[in-house]
């Protein structure tokens, strides 16, 4: 056993000597050490050369396992670190391309087979944009933002106050009297900081609805007036963008996705015209249960991310309605009308 310690130490030395790298001088040790093995284990027993070498392999096994066990711990350590460095040292990437951070942020996406990688890189890339941001806006732009929507935009007119509280739940108490949609960005981009979030404090109208709706792939409303939503309609239909649009009052709530670009039918030829007040109550005269908004408004995000993904089959044609006093689901088919003055054929 002292011969090999003598050996090791003159290849340690003579290594260094003629300026020969650690790496280099260990890979010879490790040669040294298995050569000492080999000839433990094949040699028979009362070799010379075994007798000088320890007579037995065992104990050259265990330091040999020792070793592996320091250098793996080391490479272990070594590699943990660089992992970190390069996840915190990582910029926000550009469009089409995802950061360690990301990829693991979004893996519950990715193993889907519907979603997948092309699906996350599809929502990455997407433009929606999100009409109000109160009762359902605030669980859409949440589950949008979560979902990595690479660019969100939401436009409103609105402050918080504190009765939307009750059911509006991306603004918190310490953001009454602001703007909704700097509350809302405040929250999207603390949540998801790889998501771009454009505020638009101001309320849709004819000025701007064509132009800005032209600038994104896909629009959910989330409005509580009928002038607005014939609005939103008119604009997606012109420009070729998919609505998803949703509607509730009370206990009740409805969503589908008016796109005649692709068959469906628009807003309009479902509902040809506003119903009378008295018919359609607002939420501050009617009511509304808090987490209604919630179910609904997330279920406006999942058409929005199947309509950006190609995912299963999107809501165009058919009309959910939700009755959550009594937990009842319909699903009723809409038709697109061709005297709709909308999106109808003109005669």
């Amino acid at each position: 056993m002292l011969l090999v310690v003598i050996l090791a130490a003159v290849i340690w030395g003579v290594g260094a000597a003629m300026g020969r790298s650690r790496e280099s001088r260990l890979k010879l040790l490790g040669v040294l050490l298995g050569a000492v093995i080999g000839v433990n284990l094949l040699l028979p027993d009362g070799h010379p050369l075994r007798e000088a070498t320890g007579a037995t392999a065992a104990p050259w096994l265990l330091l040999t396992g020792f070793v592996l066990l320091v250098f793996g711990y080391g490479w272990g350590v070594k590699y943990l670190r660089g992992r970190s460095a390069a996840v915190q040292d990582t910029p926000i990437p550009q469009s089409g391309s995802f950061s360690e951070t990301e990829l693991n942020r979004y893996a519950r996406h990715i193993v889907l087979r519907e979603v997948g990688g092309a699906g996350q890189k599809a929502l990455k890339n997407a433009k929606v944009l999100v009409v109000g941001a109160g009762g359902l806006g605030a669980p859409v732009l949440q589950y949008l933002a979560a979902a990595g929507v690479g660019t969100i935009g939401v436009i409103d007119d609105d402050v918080v106050d504190n009765a939307n509280l009750q059911r509006q739940v991306i603004h918190k108490d310490r953001n009454i009297g602001m703007p909704k949609v700097f509350s809302a960005q405040a929250e999207l981009e603390a949540q998801n900081p790889f998501v771009t979030v454009h505020p638009y404090n101001r309320r849709l109208d004819d000025d701007i609805a064509a132009t800005l709706i032209a600038e994104y792939d896909i629009v959910l409303d989330g409005t509580d007036n009928f002038d607005t939503r014939y609005l939103v309609n008119r604009a997606c239909v012109a420009a070729g963008v998919p609505l998803v649009s949703g509607a509730l009052s009370q206990w009740e709530g409805q969503l589908s996705v008016f796109d005649p670009a692709k068959g469906a039918p628009c807003y309009q030829c479902v509902f040809p015209q506003a119903p009378a007040a008295h018919l359609a109550p607002s939420c501050a005269q009617a009511g509304v249960i808090g987490p209604l908004p919630g179910v609904i408004g997330s279920m406006m995000a999942v058409e929005a991310i199947k309509v950006i993904t190609g995912a299963g089959a999107p809501l165009r044609g058919q009309m959910v309605m939700y009755d959550a006093l009594y937990g009842e689901n319909r699903v009723i088919g809409v038709s697109k009308r061709d005297d709709c003055p909308v999106c109808g054929t003109p005669s």
